[in-house]
């Protein structure tokens, strides 16, 4: 067994597209995909936050905050979408017949 362990994601194909990031604590950003690793650390250009509202942190406002180029830690990654919706994946969890 190799020490290397892979991602669970592969992002490749959202490469230079429109993604969206929910973060911990709430915070929405999106921006276009422009690298990212197996512990999920994304980068992203032309980013824009949307803002919360003060009064209900849960609820998210039509206020924007431009960010530029940024990086999101992967441990406070929480969903990456496509922007333009949602696309199915394989399980990676599913063992072979067998195993």
């Amino acid at each position: 067994m190799s020490g290397r362990k892979e991602s669970a994601l592969d992002l490749s194909k959202f490469i230079d597209k429109a993604v969206e990031v929910k973060l911990t604590g709430g915070r929405q950003v999106v921006g276009t995909l422009k690298g990212y690793d197996q512990l999920l650390n994304v980068v992203l250009d032309e980013a824009i936050e949307h803002l919360r509202d003060s009064d209900d942190p849960l609820r998210s406002t039509d206020e924007t905050r431009r960010l530029g180029l940024i990086v999101c830690k992967g441990s406070a990654v929480m969903l990456v979408a496509p922007e333009d919706g949602t696309d199915e994946i394989s399980n990676p969890f599913v063992q072979p017949n067998g195993a």
